[in-house]
């Protein structure tokens, strides 16, 4: 996410999705296409990992947007608000493993002869009926109800073409501003749909020559991410740098860059060895943020989504590489975090349903006059609030979604069985 919203933006934003399995697809190597010496990466077969990296994404977001978007009514919860208002980093997340997993289909996919069919085909039937079906609901079910004519989210049935068009992320640009309550967390999705509709043009062109692609990948994203600082030093408003396609490029390139590099001979050893030092250069350019901020007049806050989206890059190769034995791995691959991955797609479309109506209406206020501790309130409706989007999100894979996933062995990939 665009670096200011880590401390001026309001409960609108929400995060965006790499929400397929591609953790089960991504990662299979395939054959390589004749003259090209073949990948000795051991990146073969489903990596639990990658599932548990999509469930910590996940649920930085609902802490985000179900803890720290209350109103702080102690120091207490003035902390825990601070610490929670870090989960908006949850899409950032998202971004770079997306980057990463779409990347490592098609890369392994090039020379297939059916390339782009297969790709898009089995992308529509993972996003397009949760999203549309959710769409459909808002816009012609919800404004026939009596209760709701005259809600805010029949409402929302005026602008309903930007949502139809995966144009939520530019009306939002455009207004300046988070204007679209119950949807307007879907502007990360949109940013995915845009970049699922280029990438595997570029992927295509370039990866038969590895070296170019990785160039290509590093030299986007710093543009990316040196547009986000002109923009800003400019004045654009940060919502717009935070939800235009480009100005997040640098994240998905990121994610890009790597599912190559470690294709490369010996790419995952040196993947490994440079964990620390992107920590450090992250690090280090928090640091220098902060200094310019507090101790001059200038200040250059696009340093900071940069620090982070390499901070980022660094949890997802320490997920990929982290001996098995190790705390890290173990918690990537705990069932909890696989378990939040699984189903983080349902999670994230319907949570912000609940979440924004919590915000906009104080539920916390009345739920503490009730149990006597804002406190506790605030727990209560988290935790309630998580565990209600769970299950709204299980029933939906469960019973809708898993029905035109089967659908997918139409559309084969040479990584994954018909």
């Amino acid at each position: 996410m665009a670096e200011d919203r880590l401390a001026a933006l309001d409960l609108s934003e929400a995060v965006g999705p790499p929400w397929t399995d591609n953790s089960r697809e991504a990662v299979v190597s395939a054959p390589a296409p004749a003259g090209q010496r073949p990948s000795k990466s051991g990146l073969g077969g489903h990596l639990p990992a990658l599932d548990g990296v999509r469930g910590l994404a996940i649920l930085l977001v609902l802490l985000y947007h179900f803890v720290a978007q209350t109103t702080a009514t102690n120091r207490f919860e003035a902390a825990v608000n601070w610490l929670c208002s870090y989960g908006s980093l949850g899409v950032d997340l998202f971004f770079v493993l997306s980057g990463f997993l779409i990347t490592g289909i098609l890369y392994d996919s090039r020379a297939e002869r059916q390339y782009f069919r297969s790709f898009y085909m089995r992308r529509v039937l993972r996003i397009f009926p949760l999203y549309y079906g959710v769409l459909a609901v808002v816009f012609f079910v919800v404004p026939v109800i009596p209760a709701l004519r005259a809600s805010e989210i029949a409402g929302l049935r005026d602008y309903q073409a930007w949502a139809w068009l995966y144009g939520v992320n530019v009306y939002l640009a455009i207004r300046s501003g988070w204007v679209l309550s119950y949807i307007e967390h879907f502007w990360s999705l949109a940013v995915e749909e845009h970049f699922y509709l280029v990438w595997p043009l570029v992927v295509w062109l370039l990866a038969a020559k590895r070296r170019v692609f990785l160039i290509v990948s590093l030299a986007v994203a710093a543009i990316s991410f040196g547009g986000r600082v002109v923009a800003s030093l400019s004045g654009v408003s940060p919502v717009v740098t935070t939800v235009l396609t480009p100005f997040q490029l640098d994240a998905l390139l990121l994610g890009g860059f790597f599912a190559v590099y470690l294709r490369r001979p010996a790419g995952e050893a040196a993947a490994r060895r440079a964990i620390v030092p992107m920590a450090l250069v992250g690090g280090a350019l928090l640091l220098l943020q902060f200094s310019l901020h507090h101790f001059t007049d200038f200040g250059l806050p696009m340093l900071r989504g940069g620090a982070f989206h390499v901070l980022l890059g660094a949890v997802l190769l320490q997920a990929l590489g982290a001996p098995a034995s190790s705390a890290s791995s173990r918690f990537f691959r705990s069932r909890p975090m696989i378990a939040l991955g699984k189903y983080s797609y349902g999670l994230y479309v319907y949570h912000h349903f609940l979440s924004f109506y919590f915000t906009k209406h104080g539920t916390e206020f009345a739920l503490a006059s009730a149990v006597g501790s804002h406190t506790v309130a605030v727990a209560i409706q988290a935790l309630a609030g998580m565990g209600a989007s769970m299950a709204i999100a299980w029933l939906s894979y469960e019973f809708f979604e898993k029905y035109f996933l089967q659908l997918k062995h139409f559309w084969p990939s040479a990584r994954e069985a018909p």
